[in-house]
């Protein structure tokens, strides 16, 4: 029952979000006290995902190690639902929120910080925990989707799955202006209603493109894995 290597790395990958959260959580910031609290921040959201994630990695890891040579058809069964369930996660929200967070994030600051992440917030939110919620959930996921063979969903159900989130938060985020007469993100205070309905709806066509792409490279890498191991 000894861990190989890519499961100890799922442990700390845990781990480093069950910290980085924690650690979000207790920053005392103006905005965590309005409507909405943290949970209007897609950050924030995509720091859950991630962190529930890779928890289902862990335990769908635990329960392999635990079923191996039990013979139980129960477990095996049961084990089926957890893998099932974790690939379903990467594909839907882990992988496509998880890289529209962190390319998002960086091209709007590289552009113009103060629409984003004004330099304010350098006051309440140590560099290394910016980046630990902007720049880590990449390699994060990359490595896992190297690590694991997940099997990607119909292609119309998860682009369904994907849209009803994108939308969703949408949605959300309207209403939190709609109660506080203030836009989540600054940038959108600077454009008008015509510019916010075209980003809007640029952010739902990317989230599908990040579905199609995590797709696309999950089978790039374990066909052409598949096929080194047939030569």
């Amino acid at each position: 029952m000894a861990l190989v290597p890519c499961q100890v790395l799922r442990v700390a990958i845990l781990l480093s979000y069950c910290s980085i959260l924690c650690n979000y959580k207790a920053i005392e910031m103006p905005s965590h006290q309005t409507y909405g609290g943290s949970w209007k921040f897609l950050t924030f959201i995509d720091l859950v995902i991630q962190a529930v994630f890779f928890g289902i990695c862990v335990l769908t890891d635990l329960s392999s190690l635990l079923t191996r040579g039990s013979g139980s058809q129960e477990q095996e069964r049961q084990l089926k639902k957890l893998i099932s369930l974790r690939d379903w996660m990467l594909a839907v929200l882990a992988f496509p929120v998880g890289i529209f967070v962190v390319a998002v994030f960086w091209i709007i600051y590289a552009y113009d910080r103060e629409m984003i992440y004004p330099k304010l917030l350098d006051n309440f939110i140590p560099g290394w925990l910016n980046h630990g919620m902007h720049t880590t959930v990449l390699p994060f996921i990359l490595i896992e989707m190297r690590t694991s063979h997940h099997a990607y969903p119909s292609r119309s159900s998860g682009l369904a799955a994907i849209c009803t989130f994108s939308v969703g938060y949408i949605l959300w985020v309207c209403w939190v202006h709609h109660v506080t007469g203030m836009w989540v993100y600054p940038f959108l205070e600077h454009i008008g209603p015509g510019a916010r309905i075209l980003f809007f709806g640029s952010t739902t066509i990317l989230m599908n493109f990040l579905y199609l792409l995590g797709e696309v490279l999950n089978s790039y890498i374990w066909d052409t894995q598949r096929t080194a191991r047939l030569k």
